[in-house]
């Protein structure tokens, strides 16, 4: 119900779908800041609308390639980032839906960028980050779960 939360909800499954392992969103993305956030979150969405929470990750645009060297990022640009989502085991059962949920904040769960490239600790200005998430054939976000034979 955010306007600032992508949501990508499949169609009611017709059997059993069985994940156990790691879980990543590959995501091709760009932003008019220098640096920002992107988060990923997995929801099992039962039939009557409840909607689970099973795993969720973020990725600060500036570490994309490297932990070590940040590297802010050119605004406009796109890029090809991977949000780790941890790893999941789970059934999504017969009737149920998943989703995925796409957005630049989960706070605060995770600590908040203010999407100007300072220092976190020295930051002191905060700026509005307008993103951009591609999926085409060329740049094809999605999700990968490892998924188990019923």
């Amino acid at each position: 119900m955010r306007a600032d939360v992508l949501v990508y909800t499949s169609d009611s499954l017709q059997q059993a779908v069985r994940l156990v392992g790691p879980v990543q969103a590959r995501l091709w993305v760009a932003s008019s800041a220098l640096d920002t956030d992107f988060t990923a979150r997995l929801v099992d969405v039962q039939p009557d609308g409840y909607a689970m929470n099973l795993c969720e990750g973020i990725l600060r645009l500036g570490y994309r390639d490297s932990w070590e060297q940040p590297t802010l990022a050119t605004p406009g640009d796109v890029y090809a980032v991977s949000v780790d989502m941890g790893i999941a085991s789970h059934t999504f059962l017969a009737g149920h839906r998943i989703r995925l949920d796409v957005s630049s904040s989960s706070f605060p769960r995770f600590d908040r960028n203010l999407n100007t490239g300072e220092p976190i600790a020295h930051a002191t200005r905060m700026q509005i980050a307008n993103q951009t998430l591609l999926h085409t054939q060329s740049y094809a976000s999605h999700l990968v779960v490892p998924l188990l034979d019923s």
